[in-house]
């Protein structure tokens, strides 16, 4: 079962080089059947129709709980997601259910990233790599890693629940968690950051 823990190994205030140095440790790792995926917040009508018109692949949701409690029957479908076509651009409809959150899973590596980076401006957002595999390295201890080997993206927040606004972008490693030996956890993602001149630069993220 993955269990992955995040380290945060870079950060920056342009979104073009956190991309760079993301696809650097993605491919620090075997990434031969990794998929990316992304995720925007839209709190704006103009933004959600900018980013439905510019990727018309997306889907998009509503995360709001008491929403859903309120009516799990789900009329607008927005709780399920809603495809980029189908989504109604009545700007009424719209205000109602904001903010919205735009997402594309599991895509080729390669095929949505750099575009995905412009697109995503001062809105909150993550590009996601899994399906990675972590290499051995047995003269430091590391045992190689495929279910928890990923590397996130985060842009204009601080850390991964996406709640917490920021002025910059953030490269993270993911490695499996070790709640018994949290030091073999950072030394690993110490050893993977070290791979493209980094460091772990500040506390584990859930």
């Amino acid at each position: 079962m993955s269990n992955p823990i995040a380290y945060p190994v870079f950060r920056t205030t342009d979104p073009v080089l956190a991309l760079r140095v993301a696809r650097q440790l993605v491919a620090v790792g075997d990434w031969q059947y990794a998929e990316v995926s992304v995720d925007v917040e839209l709190c704006t009508v103009p933004e959600v129709l900018r980013i439905r018109e510019a990727l018309p692949d997306a889907w998009f949701r509503k995360e709001d709980v008491e929403d859903w409690a309120q009516d799990p029957s789900d009329p607008t479908g927005l709780h399920g997601g809603v495809h980029a076509p189908t989504l109604s651009s009545d700007p009424d409809f719209l205000t109602s259910h904001l903010p919205l959150w735009a997402s594309m899973q599991y895509r080729p590596v390669g095929s949505v990233e750099e575009e995905f980076a412009v697109l995503v401006g001062p809105n909150i957002g993550e590009i996601w790599w899994s399906s990675l595999v972590w290499p051995d390295v047995p003269e430091s201890g590391i045992q190689g890693e495929a279910n928890n080997a990923r590397v996130s993206l985060l842009f204009n927040c601080r850390a991964r629940d996406l709640d917490e606004r920021a002025g910059y972008h953030t490269v993270l490693v993911h490695v499996l968690r070790r709640s018994s030996d949290k030091e073999a956890e950072e030394r690993h993602a110490s050893w993977l950051a070290g791979q493209i001149g980094q460091s772990v630069i500040g506390p584990r993220q859930e």
